[in-house]
């Protein structure tokens, strides 16, 4: 839910299956896009189908499908030979299935489930499509970065309306540009917007740069299930989120 015309942050990184080396990218869409275009463009069988396509490259180690399946930021800033690199170390994937399909304002999430050791483990891997069908981000499901569970805890204060607590996440600069009662308001209208919050399913960091580093909360809502942008410093705290202006 890329809502926030001002939102500057914006960097690609190192994919948490360490197969993708850092890129930068920017997120920007206005509310009353998001108003006039409820769901993503892409359809779930196109996101199935990439989906498919990406695990079965992992599976087979198939480089020169995994590049072409990657967003054009994520592209100019790698190379087949790169990803072949990494997936050398890259967990054996025996077989694979693609289960829930979100359609977000202008992103999909995808749950899928590697199957590896003979059929005996199964590791969720979750995955961000963009409009087009391209990987945005990726990530095993069982692992849990710092960021990422600052996130989650800012996104659960939120929900919880806990909006002081919510704040000590901020950077103090960013806190002198937001105070717990814009907190509220901006929160409260996203929940009203997107149909009140249902569950706080997970996150993923989906990139980093040398200062900025982002962070995706996936959050099913009444009317949809999307991801939250948020930016983090290098130190830990949060620079940026995808609240609009408009969202007043």
């Amino acid at each position: 839910m890329k809502f926030a015309s001002c939102l500057l942050a914006t960097a690609m990184a190192t994919c948490t299956v360490e197969m993708i080396p850092a890129v930068s990218v920017r997120a920007e869409v206005g509310v009353a896009q998001a108003l006039n275009a409820p769901r993503t463009n892409l359809t779930p069988s196109q996101a199935k189908t990439a989906a498919s396509k990406l695990l079965k490259s992992i599976q087979t180690k198939n480089a020169q499908g995994i590049y072409e399946l990657l967003a054009t930021p994520l592209r100019s800033a790698t190379s087949v030979d790169a990803i072949s690199q990494r997936l050398q170390s890259a967990p054996l994937i025996e077989s694979f299935r693609v289960g829930a399909i979100n359609q977000g304002l202008d992103d999909t999430t995808v749950e899928t489930v590697a199957i590896t050791n003979s059929g005996t483990r199964e590791l969720p891997l979750l995955l961000v499509l963009d409009d087009d069908g391209q990987l945005l981000a990726w990530k095993w499901v069982d692992t849990m970065l710092p960021i990422e569970q600052t996130a989650l805890n800012f996104v659960k204060d939120l929900d919880a309306g806990r909006w002081v607590a919510a704040r000590y996440y901020l950077d103090l600069d960013f806190q002198k540009e937001i105070s717990p009662a814009d907190l509220k308001r901006k929160w409260s209208k996203l929940e009203r917007v997107l149909g009140g919050v249902k569950s706080i399913k997970s996150s993923l960091a989906a990139s980093s740069s040398s200062e900025q580093q982002l962070v995706l909360v996936t959050i099913e809502f009444g009317n949809m299930t999307d991801n939250l942008f948020v930016i983090f410093n290098r130190q830990g705290r949060i620079i940026n989120v995808d609240f609009s202006a408009d969202l007043v």
